[in-house]
C-alpha cells in the first residue's frame, strides 16, 4: 500500500481577521440590502482569519484577469516552492529522488504548469513525470492522492509528490453582488500544500508515521454539471454555486460514503479521522447528519475552515498535516479523506494508520 511520508502547509504573510475581510469588501458595494447581506454572509460560515495573496489594499474592481493571473503565477510559485521544500525535508528525501510530480490548482491559469516552472528551482529531475490538473476544483487534493495511489501502486519503488496552490482571493469578483460571489469572499482562503508518498517495495515505506492509502474512489453525478464551477469570461474566473449542494450531498454523496466503506467492511462510526473537506459549515453539518456522525467527527474540518478558510483543493491538505502534527492516530485506526468539486463530483480516499 502507498505509504504517506509527509504533509505540508504553507500560507502568504497577509493574514487577516475575517471581520478585516468583511470591511474591506463592504467598501466595494454601495450601501444597501446588499452591504448587509454580506456581512450576514461573513458573519454565518465559521471563519475567524484568512492568508490572502495580496495586501488587503490591493484588493479591487480594476484588477483585469491578465493582471490577476501574473500575480497568481508570482505567488503560486512562491507558495508551491516552499511546501514541496517543507513536504521533501520532511519526508527525508531529496527533489531528484521523486518521480512524478502532481500539481494542482483551480484558481489560476498556468502554461507551462506550476509543477513544470517549479522543476528547475525545485531540483526536480529532467525526466520527472509530471501530471498537471485543473478542473477538479475542491475535490483536486483527495483525487490526487488517489491518483499517486495508483501511480504507486503499479511502481511500488518509487517517490511521488503531490502539490495543491490555491489562491481563492484573486478570483473574487469585488462588486457582484450574486449569492454564489458574496459566499465564496465569506468562504475561500490562500495556501498551498505538498504531500509526498512511497510505494509498498520503496525503502522509507517501512519507516514512515504517515497513513497507507487502502482504497480511492472518484464519482460523478450525472445532471449536476451546472451546480458547481467557473463562468469564465473577461473579468476571470466567477464562481458558479448552486443552492441544491448540500441536498445532493444528503441524497446521494452520503450514500456514495457508506457504500464505499462497505466494501472494505467499515461503516461510518468505524472511521476514527474524518479529513473532510470543509466546503463550509451546512455543508459538514449536512454530511454530520446523513451519516449520523457527532458533530465532533468534523471538527478537524471546522478548526480549518476556522483558522484558514476554505483553501480549495489544499484543505485536505491542511487538515491531515493537522492531524498528523497533532499527534497520529494509534496504530490499525481508520481514517477517511473526502472533497466534492465540479461536476458535481465526489472524492473518497481510505487510510489507515
Amino acid at each position: 500500500m502507498t505509504r504517506v511520508l509527509a504533509v505540508s502547509s504553507v500560507f502568504p504573510p497577509h493574514r487577516h481577521p475575517q471581520a478585516e475581510i468583511t470591511a474591506a469588501l463592504a467598501r466595494f458595494l454601495p450601501p444597501g440590502p446588499d452591504t448587509a447581506l454580506l456581512r450576514r454572509v461573513h458573519a454565518s460560515v465559521r471563519v475567524e482569519s484568512r492568508h490572502l495573496a495580496l495586501p488587503l489594499e490591493r484588493y479591487g474592481p480594476s484588477n483585469d484577469f491578465g493582471t490577476t493571473n501574473a500575480l497568481f503565477l508570482d505567488v503560486a510559485l512562491e507558495l508551491g516552492g516552499r511546501a514541496v521544500g517543507l513536504a521533501l525535508a520532511d519526508a527525508g528525501l531529496a527533489a531528484p529522488e521523486i518521480d512524478l510530480v502532481l500539481s494542482t490548482t483551480v484558481t489560476g491559469l498556468a502554461t507551462p504548469s506550476l509543477e513544470a516552472r517549479l522543476a528547475s528551482r525545485a531540483a526536480l529531475r529532467p525526466d520527472v513525470k509530471r501530471v498537471p490538473l485543473f478542473g477538479l476544483g475542491c475535490a483536486a487534493g483527495a483525487a490526487g492522492v488517489g491518483h499517486l495511489h495508483d501511480y504507486l501502486t503499479g511502481r511500488p519503488g518509487h517517490a511521488a509528490l503531490l502539490l495543491s496552490t490555491e489562491l481563492c482571493s484573486l478570483t473574487l469578483q469585488p462588486t457582484d453582488t450574486s449569492m454564489a460571489n458574496l459566499v465564496a469572499g465569506a468562504l475561500f482562503g490562500d495556501g498551498a500544500g505538498a504531500l509526498v508518498a512511497v510505494g509498498r517495495g520503496h525503502p522509507l515505506h517501512a519507516t514512515g508515521a504517515g497513513p497507507t492509502v487502502v482504497a480511492a474512489r472518484s464519482r460523478l453525478y450525472p445532471g449536476t454539471e451546472h451546480l458547481l464551477g467557473w463562468d469564465i469570461g473577461h473579468w476571470g474566473l466567477r464562481m458558479v454555486l448552486g443552492r441544491e449542494l448540500p441536498d445532493l450531498i444528503r441524497l446521494h454523496v452520503a450514500e456514495e460514503v457508506e457504500t464505499f466503506l462497505a466494501a472494505h467492511d467499515l461503516k461510518p462510526p468505524d472511521v476514527d479521522a474524518w479529513i473532510c473537506h470543509p466546503g463550509g459549515p451546512k455543508i459538514l453539518d449536512t454530511l454530520a447528519d446523513a451519516l449520523s456522525l457527532p458533530e465532533s467527527a468534523f471538527a478537524a474540518s471546522r478548526r480549518s475552515l476556522a483558522a484558514a478558510g476554505n483553501l480549495s483543493s489544499a484543505s485536505v491538505l491542511h487538515i491531515l498535516g493537522g492531524i498528523q502534527t497533532a499527534g497520529p492516530p494509534p496504530p490499525g485506526s481508520v481514517g477517511l479523506m473526502l472533497a466534492f468539486g465540479p461536476g458535481f463530483a465526489s472524492e473518497l480516499v481510505l487510510l489507515r494508520w
